[in-house]
């Protein structure tokens, strides 16, 4: 829990508590639930928490904003995301049910108010956003193609409405024809951990 506060110093008493509940949450619904690697389970805040959280260095959702997270999992990035931005409405996606019930559970269980979920496929979902959020699900050609009806052409935030997802190792052949609408950020400059010296944020601006 330490390594939020440490890059995330202001959080509200509530907040912190919710993020505090993490760990314990995950760890029971993960005996029951394989939804993250037994592995990584210890390095939940590291490899899940900030990993997710690594978008709120890029850009800070004004409130109102629409978020999907698409292929959330267990809940990764949008239930870190749904805990620090709670005037931002964030609708949770995947098609494996078992995993959008362990993210609903668990954002029952710490009051979240500003999270829906959908046990679904991307296709399928038809509302607009501003935003669709990933790690790293598809490739971005592909991702562009399942969610662009999705995005929503009012804009309300610094970053031009599309794409922010969350990606890892080498990336120029996937961006080699979308440069001149892809920005990409590494996380080695906001965080200090190995972890994050191959990760990256990207956004891709879709119209």
């Amino acid at each position: 829990m330490e390594i939020i506060t440490k890059y995330f110093p202001n959080l509200t008493p509530e907040q912190t508590s919710q993020f505090a509940q993490l760990y314990d949450l995950y760890t029971d619904w993960n005996s029951k639930i394989n939804v993250i690697s037994r592995k990584d389970i210890e390095n939940l805040y590291e490899r899940h928490v900030l990993h997710s959280l690594g978008i709120a260095k890029v850009i800070s959702f004004r409130p109102e904003t629409h978020v999907m997270d698409l292929g959330c999992g267990g809940g990764f990035p949008g239930i870190p995301l749904a805990i620090l931005f709670p005037e931002v409405q964030f609708h949770l996606v995947d098609s494996i049910g078992k995993k959008v019930r362990v993210a609903q559970e668990v954002a029952n269980a710490i009051g979240l108010k500003n999270v829906t979920f959908s046990h679904a496929r991307g296709e399928e979902i038809k509302e607009k956003y501003d935003f669709v959020v990933t790690r790293a699900v598809m490739s971005l050609v592909e991702l562009i193609k399942c969610v662009r009806k999705n995005i929503d052409h009012t804009q309300r935030n610094s970053l031009t409405n599309g794409i922010i997802a969350l990606k890892g190792g080498e990336l120029d052949s996937e961006m080699a024809s979308m440069r001149n609408i892809c920005t990409t950020w590494d996380l080695s400059q906001y965080f200090d951990e190995p972890f994050f010296e191959t990760k990256k944020v990207v956004h891709v601006s879709v119209k």
